[in-house]
């Protein structure tokens, strides 16, 4: 569990900036309704979905979805859980709207048509979006106008101020989560977050970075050049900062992962035991996430300092002693501990947060900000439905981010009174969101339905009569949370009614088993299946796998080929064993669900490593398993001799490598030590192979993952398995530029160490421009250089699966075309029961 985890949350494109598109994204213009009916005030009493399946009236039969165990932070501002963002989607409507393949309508108000799977879907949204450029500025301005009929569910209408009071929460200083709009380069923005000029700020930071590199333990003395309680402030800042990092992790991890299962082997305990002690659900954060351990005396213990804490005895640590645990780790180093246990969901980092904190409090002090910054002079309302933001520079996936928020009530999580636009007030104190925090657990907004209690481990929902599309046709919604693998025996049985099921051979055999024509889809259960957005792969290390230091040399390209072959050769029965119909095979490094990723019926589309040394096909349609391997394992010698090894002829074996190269490398591979992973398979099989011709490739199952990042971070990896998560924007720049390897200043996140010149420019190209054909072609060039460094071996794109009872929901009602970007909720107005 703990190696699974980690990839999910320490393997994130660095830095990557993810975007929940809120329901209501996308529209068909002729299903929408032009008079909602009147509403009720009561939530139906909770049931089992099969106690009212045989209701006469379908509207009144609530539909009971299963999920996992909320953390009740249902505002669009904090909710973090994947299952807590379930109820934000289905309350709240985001600016930005999008198709089925992820890609922006700009004219959402009247919509636009867009063509998907042969069938042409018209999409209505909440907002018309241009896109200004200045080059000579070098400025970005997104204007985006709001319909003029929109309502919150309380009947309050929903204008520019609600959009203006949405973005000054998001990017105050104060706030503390998941959404990345102040990542981007607003106009104003740094001045208006640090409350200084460009100039002062320069001026403090020239004073916290050498102090930051004096390090936690330095002794302050005179000669510095700051003072004793500069130095005192900062690093308790840090601390903190730390601790509330700790703190998301430990969130995160109860929210995704407490159940009875996890909680026996993570403390020995139940999950109630956990529930009702927040020092115990730290300890399950610190032990599911891998900073700690319990030892054989059933002692946890830290894996920094290695304090240890009697949990099954009531003593658990407090955050802040988890946060110092996690500081011993690290050595007191923050950025090294961001950079390896980033979340990935665009949360500030602690140093880059405790820095500005640090140049706002002691920069206050100037004369010439006794006023302060009143306003982020990039986010302006031009009138009472428009509102521009603009940024420096351009940035492809900005549209997503800056816009893909949902749009908050100001009269509900803000203070109306504290609002005047024109006199700089933005309906809170600026750095103080107490007054939004305290709606945390109690969410208004415009989407399709309405929260109304969380009770008994049940959200309830209404349907919402002021719903721009039309009031939903089923009236009732809970969210009933349930153990994940019980999901498909809960639908059967008629305990919820639909839910997301962990796609797996063998919850798809259960499936299998209660259709009675012994399919995933039949009379009891119907099933869908979409990709999931990030995909599984192979690393190669372009510094420690080359011929004689020359990375990018046709003899280091034609070694690591020789092993990328090999590996690709062996992924389809390895993915297909672990997964069965819940992931497949990929032959570029990007996911299959990003508009940019090449497709089979591409003029230049081609597998992976397919070809040999000359640049003939390695395979042929009619071979048998047995006869591709084969035929892989003679493209590989005649890699390795390209390389500049010594083959003998004789014995058919390898015997002495080229200059700077080796007979033997590693591969590692987070499996919990028991081969638990997707990829394992494929490495035991290419090892075997690799073996017969006198090459080693040494296997290290990874009991505790940690030993992967490290290495990463190091830069001493040869070959490893991963998995990236990707984003609706399929920008490589943070993965792929020579500036993201480690040391270099960039992202660290370029761990092939894959420095190309012309893949370079052309990720800077893609990057700058907004033409979505163009950008394709670009990245088909940057997929085929990565592919031609051998530096990564696409491995697999698995599903994300949600089932439905056949029997009580009408699934001609069901959202068509479910895709991964565009969910069965996305038109669930239009859904109705039987």
């Amino acid at each position: 569990m703990k190696g699974n985890l980690k990839k999910a949350a320490a393997l994130l494109m660095a830095l990557v900036l993810c975007a929940s598109m809120i329901a209501g994204c996308g529209k068909k213009a002729d299903e929408t309704t032009a008079a909602p009916a009147e509403s009720t005030t009561a939530a139906a009493e909770s049931t089992t979905a099969a106690e009212t399946s045989g209701s006469t009236d379908g509207k009144e039969v609530p539909l009971v979805i299963g999920t996992s165990q909320f953390s009740q932070k249902f505002s669009p501002f904090y909710a973090d859980t994947a299952y807590d963002m379930d109820i934000v989607d289905m309350v709240f409507q985001a600016l930005v709207t999008t198709d089925r393949l992820g890609g922006v309508i700009m004219n959402s108000i009247e919509g636009e048509t867009v063509n998907y799977n042969g069938t042409d879907y018209t999409y209505q949204g909440i907002t018309d979006i241009t896109v200004d450029r200045d080059e000579a500025a070098d400025t970005t301005t997104y204007t985006v106008k709001l319909r003029d009929d929109l309502k919150f569910s309380d009947g309050e209408p929903l204008t520019a101020d609600d959009v203006i009071f949405t973005y000054y929460v998001f990017l105050d200083p104060a706030y503390v989560g998941s959404t990345t709009a102040n990542s981007y380069d607003i106009v104003g923005l740094q001045d208006y977050v640090t409350q200084t000029t460009s100039e002062i700020y320069d001026k403090y930071k020239a004073i916290v970075d050498p102090l930051y590199e004096a390090g936690i333990d330095h002794k302050w003395s005179s000669s510095d050049a700051w003072t004793e309680e500069m130095q005192t402030w900062f690093w308790d800042t840090v601390k903190q900062n730390w601790a509330a990092h700790v703190q998301m992790i430990v969130d995160s991890m109860v929210g995704d992962y407490l159940d009875d299962d996890n909680a026996a082997a993570a403390l020995g305990l139940k999950a109630a035991d956990i529930e009702k002690d927040d020092n115990m659900k730290v300890a399950f954060g610190m032990a599911m996430y891998g900073f700690a351990s319990l030892n054989d005396a059933g002692m946890l213990v830290g894996t920094g300092a290695g304090t240890e804490w009697d949990v099954k005895n009531g003593k658990a640590p407090t955050i802040e002693e988890a946060a110092a645990e996690v500081m011993a780790q690290y050595d007191n180093d923050p950025v090294t501990y961001y950079d390896t246990e980033t979340l990935g969901n665009g949360e500030a980092d602690v140093l880059g947060t405790s820095k500005d904190a640090f140049i706002s409090n002691f920069a206050a002090s100037e004369p010439e900000l006794e006023n302060g910054i009143p306003n982020i002079a990039g986010i302006v309302k031009v009138d009472d439905y428009t509102v521009q933001i603009t940024m420096n520079g351009f940035a492809a996936p900005a549209i997503y981010n800056l816009l893909g928020i949902p749009v908050a009530p100001l009269h509900y999580y803000g203070d109306p009174a504290q609002y005047d636009y024109e006199n700089n007030q933005f309906g809170h104190p600026y750095g103080d969101l107490s007054v939004v925090e305290a709606k945390t657990t109690q969410p208004v907004g415009s989407g399709p339905y309405k929260f109304v209690e969380y009770k008994d481990k049940v959200v309830y929902l209404e349907a919402n009569e002021n719903y721009c599309f039309g009031q939903p046709k089923i009236k009732y919604v809970q969210y009933k949370e349930i153990v994940a693998n019980e999901v498909a025996a809960g639908v059967k049985n008629g305990t919820v009614d639909m839910g997301e099921m962990t796609g797996s051979v063998e919850r798809f055999d259960e499936v299998q088993g209660y259709n009675s024509n012994g399919e995933i889809t039949g009379d009891v259960i119907t099933t869908t299946k979409v990709d999931n957005l990030g995909y599984g792969y192979i690393g190669l290390n372009a510094d420690t796998m080359n011929v004689a230091g020359e990375a990018s040399s046709d003899a280091s390209k034609s070694l690591r080929k020789g092993f990328a072959t090999l590996l690709s050769v062996y992924r389809d029965t390895s993915i297909d064993s672990y997964y069965g119909e819940a992931a497949s095979v990929i032959n570029y490094p990007i996911s299959n669900t990003s508009w940019a990723a090449p497709q089979p019926t591409d003029a230049d589309y081609q597998q992976a490593f397919s070809v040999d040394v000359d640049g003939n096909p390695i395979y042929t349609a009619d071979m048998t398993p047995d006869q591709k391997y084969e035929a892989a394992l003679q493209a590989a010698i005649g890699f390795f001799k390209a390389a500049g090894y010594t083959f003998d002829e004789a014995s058919g074996k390898f015997t002495a490598a080229p200059e700077g190269a080796k007979m033997s490398y590693e591969a590692l591979i987070p499996g919990d030590g028991t081969g638990d992973h997707p990829s394992f398979a494929i490495l035991t099989d290419a090892s075997q192979a690799l073996a017969s011709i006198g090459l080693e490739l040494k296997v290290n199952d990874l009991a505790q993952s940690t030993v992967l990042w490290e290495r990463l971070d190091a830069g001493t990896q040869e070959i490893w398995c991963a998995a990236w998560q990707a984003t609706i924007d399929p920008d490589m720049f943070q993965t792929y530029h020579s500036s993201g390897i480690i040391g270099q200043g960039g992202s660290d996140s370029n761990h092939y160490h894959l420095a190309d010149p012309a893949l370079d420019e052309l990720l800077v190209d893609a990057r700058g421009s907004d033409d979505q054909s163009y950008r394709k072609s670009v990245y088909k060039q940057c997929l085929d250089i990565i592919i031609d460094w051998a530096v990564e071996v696409p491995a697999y794109q698995r599903q994300n699966c949600v089932i439905f009872s056949t029997d009580r929901i009408n699934m001609d009602t069901m959202t068509p075309d479910i895709t991964t970007f565009y969910e069965w909720w996305a038109e669930v107005e239009n859904l109705e029961m039987n």
